[in-house]
């Protein structure tokens, strides 16, 4: 029995954080999990800034609703989900994955949560579970799923290697060259072929 446990960001959907950035005009707010291993220490730095500009859960939701999945990620999911079950599983937060699970068909997502006072700041967030990707991975293991995992940042990592098949998708040259023993694609058509190879 096979479960594929995706990313979200980066994978299905254009970076969040990125879109934010650009929408603010605020460059810094482009670090990523591609850049910063440590997500305590990623989503903490994000908060400061947020707060520095006087920005809140609001505006980042304004910027996510005109968010749309990456070419070819609603139909690539749909004939995934069509012979396999599919869990996204993301760092990211349910505040900001409603509009986006809609537009890709309400796949099921494994997610976070923030923590927002009354007038919209963003104060704190709340992991689901420590080391959530992995945690979750092995999870399904201990109940009599093999796993197939994909993503494109360091927090993806431990899932991926903890599968039965792990793939890196549209990745960073340096996750890629530090890693060379994933196997590493760029295009739904090839991911989909992977993944159907390894079911096999």
């Amino acid at each position: 029995m096979y479960i594929t446990c995706l990313d979200l960001e980066g994978v299905l959907v254009p970076e969040i954080w990125i879109a934010f950035a650009q929408a603010s005009g605020i460059p810094e707010l482009k670090r990523t999990t591609r850049d910063e291993p440590d997500y305590d220490k990623l989503m903490n730095w994000r908060i400061g800034v947020l707060k520095e500009h006087n920005l809140g859960l609001k505006e980042i939701q304004e910027t996510i609703a005109k968010i749309d999945p990456l070419p070819g990620a609603k139909e690539f999911l749909d004939e995934l989900r069509s012979f396999c079950q599919v869990i996204i599983i993301s760092d990211t937060f349910t505040q900001f994955a409603k509009p986006l699970m809609e537009k890709l068909g309400w796949p099921t997502i494994f997610c976070n949560s923030l923590e927002v006072a009354e007038n919209g700041e963003i104060t704190g967030f709340k992991m689901r579970i420590e080391n959530s990707k992995l945690t979750t991975v092995k999870a399904l293991q201990s109940i009599g799923y093999e796993t197939i995992a994909s993503g494109d940042s360091y927090n993806d990592l431990g899932m991926i290697k903890a599968s039965k098949a792990g793939f890196l998708f549209r990745s960073t040259d340096k996750i890629k060259n530090d890693y060379p023993e994933l196997p590493a694609y760029e295009t739904f058509d090839d991911l989909m072929k992977a993944i159907k190879a390894a079911m096999d």
